[in-house]
């Protein structure tokens, strides 16, 4: 027993201090008319109004959806947790939660004996949640601390579909993107070819087929615009761990502006 209440409060310090990392993202709400789309934002250290910072939009997948404005922190907070990403790359990052009933991406889904199903639609009208999304970016993109040439959006499984939506709606708001198990409609590449782009996929996908990224991937070599482009061929939906792990990543990202 005497060795069991160490223990136990060790894990309880551990996932105390977890619980402090992540209550540094603030809870927000935007509130366009009767909706509301709810967000944390986590601002750099010893922030100051006057200065400029860059702005990452970090797209959560599927399972993270709701109103709790907690669950969008699941995947990719901590990497902006560190000390040596507050140190090396202070910026605002900011995680929206889409709505339950809602979804990032205009794409029709079909499920067949529990295996869904994905058409990505051309063109569209945005879902509710992207729509306030749009809204929500463009009002960031225009603060006086906002670095207007380094704004960035990332995001996994729907959060990757997401992140190309949001790039073919606001081509020209992005300084770089990265897309981890995500897809589009290929017709729609042409809109965001200008914008550097990291695309990230597990080639055991049973959720989302690696084929939809390397769809986009292909168009926009076909398009003369070769992005970056990882096949993790051992890792099936959760190629996220793997995209988060890439040294380079946020080096690579926040070298990109406009």
């Amino acid at each position: 027993m005497k060795k069991i209440i160490p223990f136990l409060l060790f894990c309880f310090a551990i996932s105390t201090a977890l619980a402090q990392d992540l209550s540094q993202f603030k809870k927000e709400n935007f509130i366009e008319g009767n909706d509301t789309l709810k967000y944390r934002i986590l601002y750099p250290e010893n922030f100051d109004v006057n200065k400029k910072y860059p702005v990452v939009l970090f797209l959560h997948g599927r399972g993270e959806s709701g109103n709790d404005n907690e669950k969008q922190l699941t995947h990719g907070s901590k990497m902006f947790l560190t000390d040596n990403f507050r140190k090396t790359f202070p910026a605002i990052v900011i995680f929206p939660q889409c709505a339950e009933e809602s979804y990032w991406a205009n794409v029709e889904i079909d499920i067949v004996n529990t295996k869904r199903f994905f058409t990505f639609v051309k063109d569209g009208k945005p879902t509710k949640s992207m729509g306030l999304l749009l809204k929500l970016t463009d009002q960031f993109a225009k603060k006086p601390f906002t670095d207007q040439s380094k704004i960035y959006v990332g995001g996994l499984s729907m959060g990757g579909m997401g992140t190309f939506e949001i790039l073919r709606r606001l081509p020209k708001t992005f300084a770089a993107a990265f897309a981890i198990c995500g897809g589009d409609n290929v017709a729609n590449a042409k809109k965001y070819q200008h914008v550097p782009l990291w695309i990230f996929h597990g080639g055991l996908d049973d959720v989302v087929s690696p084929q939809f990224s390397f769809g986009v991937y292909r168009e926009l070599k076909k398009l003369g615009h070769e992005p970056k482009f990882n096949v993790y061929l051992k890792a099936n939906h959760n190629s996220w761990d793997s995209a988060f792990a890439e040294p380079e990543l946020l080096p690579w990202l926040f070298s990109q502006q406009k």
